[in-house]
């Protein structure tokens, strides 16, 4: 980029969400980088951060062992912003009193702003409401703080030292169900930490570009390209950057859906231009899943399997020192990658945990740091097709994780028709676009029926379909009933084997979007 980025950093403590603070603080056009509490000092100081944000964390701050403030943030003069377990850190580290509190407040509250007028809420209404999830509280403020809101539980509910920017809220503004969050963290960037909101996608573009350039550059790049938007994205910044260094691999797993192999070559090759070479290998994968029901197994295996197709064929391209991959921040948050030691482990994906250690090529990931929408920004920046912006996310295992159980041809076949049959009735009624995800799954059970006149005991299909911003969190689609009729009239009839149709109307958490 022509000028040095402007960054806020978010030190992560282990709250569930901390991902979220760094995706409002980028809707707020200002980038921003989620570090984990204990980042060595020289990482986090060398983007020169406009100002912190300490996430929250289920750890008390007087507990031996509790995660705690590293000197160098304080000592750096910048602006900081402690949420829930953040602001507990903060107000013990400057000399205030964190203590157990007598009623634990989850859920939503309300908070009655006052105290000496701050930026942070300069203009909002009070009293504010938020959504709390804490059970120590803060007793006495640190010197130079003063009280800027309380709740019925907190009467110490946000604090301040407006002349050092320092700000602590025992509220989490990052989450929806504090619908003036985003507000709070605007002001916060803009107004506490001096920032103008250089992150746009013609930025992220830029600077991806020079970045892929700067440590790819004589050498030659392989992408994996699955026709999603993520692989798209990722090939065309690629291809931007280096030229024919890149050659792009598709890999038709018999992990697909209905059409979508002759699709990808259709747009990727004879549309978009880029050298790339179709790889039939559906037989290696289903041998590799012969009797195989474990989802985590299943994703490990096709991620060696992948890995070793690349390799195959770059090795017949020469001396190819690099894998390019369209993996996001949720693949990572929910491998818990190196980023992110103090997480739970949700899952492994292809692309980041199920990758061979012993795997010969670097990887280059410029959307590791990206959520969909980002993703999908930049695609239309890019100027790519709007049937690969919008298309709608596609697992890297494929329809291997929405066969619940052994994977066989037959069973991908069933559920490749009756997956096309509910895709055609949902863009029929154009609402593809107003859901996120959307798709059928064969289930690993059979239920008995009657057609015509005659008994059957065949398979159910699942039908899955959300709605969310982040695909951190989601929420199943409320599909109109004469749709899910349709749909599920249609597979009945039409699919051979199937007799019984369900919805999934669980939302993410506690579930996952995907079944396995």
């Amino acid at each position: 980029m022509s000028e040095p980025r402007e960054t806020i950093v978010v030190l992560d403590f282990g709250a569930q969400y901390s991902q979220l603070i760094a995706r409002r603080v980028r809707e707020a056009h200002v980038y921003c980088e989620l570090f984990p509490w204990d980042a060595p000092a020289d990482k986090v100081l060398r983007l020169a951060p406009r100002g912190f944000i300490l996430s929250g964390g289920p750890n008390s701050v007087y507990e031996p062992g509790a995660p705690y403030l590293l000197p160098y943030v304080l000592e750096s003069g910048q602006p900081i912003l402690g949420i829930c377990y953040g602001m507990q850190l903060l107000a013990h580290a400057l000399g205030g009193r964190v203590a157990p509190s007598s009623h634990r407040e989850y859920g939503p509250a309300q908070v009655a702003l006052g105290g000496e007028p701050s930026p942070l809420f300069s203009g909002l209404p009070t009293p504010l409401a938020v959504w709390m999830s804490h059970g120590d509280r803060i007793e006495a403020l640190p010197p130079g703080f003063v009280a800027l809101g309380r709740s019925t539980n907190s009467p110490l509910a946000a604090m301040g030292d407006v002349s050092r920017g320092l700000y602590g809220l025992q509220f989490h503004p990052e989450v929806a169900h504090t619908p003036l969050g985003k507000e709070i963290l605007h002001r916060f960037v803009y107004q506490v930490c001096g920032c103008r909101g250089t992150w746009t996608p013609d930025a992220f573009i830029e600077d991806a570009i020079a970045r892929i350039h700067a440590q790819v550059g004589e050498g030659k790049v392989v992408c994996g390209l699955s026709g999603g938007v993520d692989s798209a994205v990722a090939a065309t910044l690629v291809h931007r950057a280096v030229g024919d260094q890149l050659t792009c691999v598709f890999v038709d797993t018999g992990l697909l859906r209905r059409g979508e192999p002759e699709q990808v070559v259709e747009t990727f090759q004879r549309r978009q231009g880029m050298r790339l070479l179709a790889v039939n290998a559906a037989e290696e994968f289903l041998t590799d899943l012969s009797g195989i029901t474990d989802p985590e197994e299943k994703r490990i295996r096709i991620g060696n399997r992948f890995i070793r197709v690349f390799e195959r064929e770059a090795a017949r391209l020469g001396q190819v020192e690099f894998l390019a991959q369209g993996t996001l921040y949720p693949d990572v948050i929910e491998s818990r990658g190196p980023e992110r030691q103090t997480a739970a482990k949700i899952k492994t994906h292809h692309n980041v945990g199920g990758l061979p250690e012993d795997m010969q090529m670097r990887l280059v990931e410029p959307l590791r740091y990206l959520f969909k929408d980002e993703v999908r920004a930049a695609g239309e920046a890019l100027g790519l097709p709007e049937e690969i912006v919008w298309r709608h996310p596609f697992p890297g295992p494929g329809l291997a994780i929405r066969v619940v159980g052994e994977v066989t041809w037959d069973r991908l076949e069933t559920l490749r028709h009756a997956d096309a049959i509910l895709l055609e009735e949902l863009r029929k009624a154009d609402l593809y676009r107003q859901t996120a995800q959307v798709f059928a799954v064969l289930l690993p059970v059979r239920s008995v029926g009657v057609m015509g006149d005659g008994r059957t005991y065949a398979n159910v299909v699942a039908l899955r379909a959300v709605t969310t911003d982040d695909f951190m969190t989601a929420d199943w689609a409320r599909l109109p009933y004469d749709l899910l009729a349709r749909v599920s009239n249609r597979i009945v009839n039409e699919v051979a084997g199937v007799n019984r149709v369900v919805y999934d109307i669980s939302s993410k958490p506690p579930a996952t979007i995907e079944w396995e």
